[in-house]
């Protein structure tokens, strides 16, 4: 089972993030339905010192460069990843998409509206590439500016009512689409370093949303566990 992670600074991570990708490559390396296996493009992380990824100083320096693999970017959004999508899909063959998009894009770029449509777009794309691609995907998370800015906050619930009609109405059987959950005790105090991106504690509930989604809907791997620093991890061999 292949998985590549798609998302924005949330999921590229800045130099020093562990990120919540290593958090559920930790996750799937301990369980016995595996073995899994991260694909993607990508595997640095951003760096603020020459704003851009060009970084691999991961909190942990274990974190194997094969798991490392991504399709993230820092500012880019469901705008830039619909174009990108099917040419990443072609060329890693992932099974699974976990997604993590849709704050830079209102944010910056699009309203709601115009964002859910590059959401289609990007689900097409996807599918171009295998038609039996499984996606699961997160909605806007708590975020500072939507606690300062009501309009923009309104902005981020109508883009999740519509992501939610969007996974509903779009899911098939041979290409089915999971809405993962916002993580209920998420807070911005504790979970983000900076009212946005995750600290330690909000990697691993942005984690247990993606893993525990999996689990109930497609019984796949066991519920999120947080790992202990010193737990051995066991992986599959990358085939190059």
């Amino acid at each position: 089972m292949r998985f590549l992670f798609v998302g924005d600074s949330m999921t590229i991570g800045s130099a020093g993030d562990f990120t919540w990708r290593y958090r559920i490559w930790q996750h799937l390396s301990r369980q016995p339905d595996g073995p899994y296996e991260i694909v993607g493009p990508r595997t640095s992380l951003y760096d603020p010192a020459t704003a851009a990824a060009t970084s691999d100083a991961y909190a942990d320096p274990a974190f194997p460069p094969p798991a490392r693999r991504h399709l993230a970017g820092w500012g880019e959004g469901w705008l830039h990843m619909a174009p990108a999508i099917r040419e990443a899909v072609t060329a890693a063959r992932p099974d699974i998409l976990l997604i993590s998009l849709g704050l830079i894009d209102l944010g910056f770029y699009t309203n709601s509206t115009q964002t859910i449509a590059n959401t289609h777009h990007f689900i097409t794309e996807a599918r171009a590439a295998n038609p039996r691609i499984r996606l699961v995907l997160l909605p806007v998370i708590p975020n500072i500016r939507a606690a300062t800015d009501a309009p923009f906050a309104a902005e981020c619930a109508r883009f999740n009512e519509l992501l939610a009609k969007t996974t509903a109405d779009l899911s098939t059987p041979a290409s089915p689409l999971l809405l993962a959950s916002v993580p209920p005790s998420y807070t911005l105090t504790t979970d983000t370093y900076d009212g946005t991106h995750p600290s330690p504690a909000g990697e691993h509930k942005l984690a247990a949303s993606f893993a525990d989604a999996m689990h109930q809907a497609w019984t796949l791997g066991g519920p999120y566990q947080p790992t202990p620093a010193s737990a051995p991890f066991h992986t599959a061999p990358h085939p190059g």
